[in-house]
């Protein structure tokens, strides 16, 4: 498989520009899917953590399964870290920002970086915690230039791209794809990821409750099976009455990564254990 897919120009720049940073702030905020995060961790901040204070935030907690959540929530304290789960559509985030500011030394505002793989929510965190009028500052002195810097609440922060580990291996690339934090033609197309998603879902115990909506029955079939009959209901159809089974994939691999198929958890901690 390539790599250079999944860890583009900008990505190792941004990677050198938080590693001068590092000493000069005063913790990084790592956002991951809440769904997924051992696979949505960032490679960043396992370079970066020997370093400086790492705290988790576990975002898209609507779309997880809230017992698992809790235990992911206690895997990490038991770690010795910090973790939040939050809904950025709809954050709360004021028991974190005073978190935040209380790690600020007396004389200035908390400095920190919000990192995490691409679509995990950094955005929203950063526009949740300085305020939805975000206030970008120039150059700090005696800090490197050319990055994003945003200040607000008592806190500046530096935004960064969305970086992928080069090194992830299949399955979590397959995660990566239904999370729509990577692209699904890089690991053989939207039918081939959709199917994956499928005989992965037929192993919860969300199957029957997920696809009822769908028309799918509660019957033995194979994941082309299940994805033709969906692509079917969904019109998804080409000359001769075919089913186009790439849409079909696309269109239900974009229904779990927003969360239309309710919450679900890919990972727990005992599996990670």
């Amino acid at each position: 498989m390539a790599r250079t897919v999944w860890f583009p120009g900008h990505m190792a720049k941004g990677t050198r520009k938080l590693s001068e940073l590092s000493g000069k702030l005063d913790l990084l905020l790592e956002v991951r899917d809440a769904r997924a995060p051992e696979a949505t961790s960032s490679p960043m901040v396992r370079n970066l953590s020997r370093e400086i204070l790492v705290w988790t935030i576990l975002a898209k907690r609507d779309l997880a399964a809230e017992e698992t959540t809790k235990e992911w929530l206690r895997f990490f304290e038991k770690r010795g870290g910090k973790a939040w789960a939050l809904n950025l559509l709809a954050p709360k985030v004021d028991a974190l920002r005073r978190a935040l500011v209380s790690v600020a030394p007396p004389h200035r505002e908390a400095r920190l970086a919000v990192v995490g793989i691409p679509n995990v929510g950094k955005s929203l965190l950063l526009n949740a915690l300085v305020g939805k009028s975000l206030a970008k500052v120039g150059g700090i002195p005696g800090i490197t230039r050319g990055v994003a810097w945003f200040k607000g609440s008592g806190l500046l922060v530096v935004d960064s791209p969305g970086i992928l580990d080069p090194h992830s291996g299949e399955i979590a690339h397959r995660k990566l794809a239904w999370l729509g934090c990577s692209k699904a033609d890089v690991i053989g197309g939207f039918d081939v990821v959709a199917m994956e998603l499928i005989a992965f879902l037929k192993t919860t115990r969300r199957w029957k409750l997920i696809f009822d909506a769908w028309g799918v029955p509660d019957e033995e079939e194979s994941a082309d099976e299940t994805l033709e009959r969906i692509g079917r209901r969904l019109g998804c159809l080409v000359a001769g009455g075919r089913v186009d089974m790439e849409q079909a994939g696309r269109r239900l691999v974009d229904a779990f990564s927003r969360g239309a198929l309710g919450p679900v958890s890919l990972e727990s901690p005992e599996e990670d254990a």
